[in-house]
């Protein structure tokens, strides 16, 4: 067996909160690959480049990732784990550069709407520049010796490129999380409890969606989230992305969704995983 560490791939550049999360889950001893896209990770598992991937699914103020439920639906992988990071913003800068000759903050445009009381209130004065990537923006100041800029990334981003932090946990609400997801080309049995991720369709009659929730409640079996999205290609058509608590492989899961089957139009089981609380 190999001792190699396991090639992990995640969206963004190095020391993007995407690589930290894989770390909180996976530990240090893994060798990170950076994507520039969600479709690039996918495409890296698939093809064999790494063993699985991390992708965030949603977060607790900006809601869901809606681009990777569809890659979700469009590749042929399976959830075998989850993670969940708080996403502390910090306000980095070359070592050495004083707060006074800060006249431009980078970051991504999620990252900056998400500390806009605190940019206001400590640099008033100083332009919002965005970028395509929180670590990215770190990188770019380490790049081009930016020393009239700031940047907004993560901890790892600040060891990574050797950027001094000016202020820690930048960010407006510190109730600030993100949920990722394991991907990988094979199941792994869960070993503690056990959540389940499905899509399925329904045919447009009276009552539907109703009958496909019944499944669930009938066997007190709990829902801990449900959202729509448009089937692409198919007009004002939806699926429904679902989890639920519970293994597909527990005899009354397994039960219910055999029942979701025959009153569906379409069911794909997207995986059962070990459930973070």
């Amino acid at each position: 067996m190999s001792n190699q560490p396991k090639v992990v791939a995640f969206q963004g550049e190095r020391g993007a909160y995407s690589e930290a999360a894989a770390v909180s889950y996976f530990g240090r001893n893994i060798n990170p690959l950076p994507c520039a896209s969600f479709e690039a990770v996918f495409e890296a598992v698939v093809q064999g480049q790494a063993r699985q991937g991390i992708i965030p699914i949603e977060n607790s103020l900006a809601g869901s990732i809606h681009r990777n439920y569809d890659l979700l639906l469009r590749y042929n992988l399976t959830i075998v784990g989850e993670v969940q990071l708080r996403v502390a913003h910090q306000l980095m800068v070359l070592p050495g550069v004083a707060p006074a000759n800060v006249q431009r903050i980078y970051s991504h445009p999620q990252a900056l709407a998400q500390c806009e009381r605190s940019i206001t209130a400590h640099f008033p004065h100083a332009e919002r520049v965005t970028t395509y990537d929180t670590a990215g923006s770190a990188k770019m100041l380490r790049e081009q010796n930016i020393t009239a800029g700031a940047a907004i990334a993560g901890q790892r981003a600040a060891e990574i490129y050797d950027m001094e932090i000016l202020r820690r946990d930048f960010e407006d609400n510190p109730e600030n999380y993100t949920r990722f997801l394991i991907i990988a080309p094979e199941p792994v049995a869960p070993r503690s409890e056990a959540k389940t991720s499905i899509v399925f369709s329904m045919r447009n009659a009276p009552g539907a969606l109703f009958k496909s929730m019944a499944v669930f409640a009938l066997r007190d079996i709990d829902l801990t989230k449900i959202e729509s999205r448009p089937w692409q290609g198919k007009r004002w058509q939806y699926m429904f992305y679902l989890d639920f608590i519970g293994s597909q492989e527990q005899p009354h899961c397994r039960n219910a969704l055999n029942n979701l089957q025959e009153i569906t139009g379409f069911l794909r089981i997207l995986g059962s995983y070990d459930r973070e609380v």
